[in-house]
């Protein structure tokens, strides 16, 4: 496959840089969904509840393919599925992700439920942990739950 050219930068800060990279809803709400529900397909995404447009959605996981927070693979079962996964990259982004759930739920009336909060905000670091295991193992434990599943 060849190499995605990455694209040029307004300035060298450090919030900047995050910002061109993923400083977009869609881009941080499809990391989501990698990390906490474990989606792993187009179709998934798109059933989301925010409900991202196709079109939005193919140039947002282009975007983070070619800033290397996440990868594609083929599906084993069905070669014309494409598998999307976080890379190491994106997974380090989970600190941030989980901060920003703390925040919103703190300041803000969410619908993530309350005792899934007081076990992020108490075991933090726990938590951190199996969502790296969890990716480690490829494995597709949900730690947020999808609103519409209850």
């Amino acid at each position: 496959m060849p190499v995605k050219k990455k694209p040029p930068r307004r300035s060298s800060c450090p919030i900047n840089i995050s910002l061109e990279i993923f400083g977009d809803r869609w881009s941080l709400l499809i990391i989501r969904d990698l990390m906490l529900r474990s989606f792993r397909t187009y179709k998934e995404f798109l059933s989301s509840d925010e409900g991202i447009a196709t079109n939005i959605l193919a140039d947002r996981l282009q975007r983070l393919e070619t800033a290397g927070i996440i990868t594609t693979t083929r599906d084993a079962e069905d070669g014309r599925k494409v598998v999307y996964r976080l890379t190491e990259k994106g997974i380090d982004l989970a600190p941030i992700l989980v901060e920003l759930v703390l925040w919103s739920a703190q300041h803000e009336e969410t619908g993530a439920p309350p005792a899934a909060i007081r076990k992020m905000r108490a075991k933090r670091e726990q938590f951190l942990a199996g969502i790296r295991r969890n990716w480690e193992e490829g494995g597709t434990a949900v730690f947020i739950p999808d609103a519409r599943k209850g």
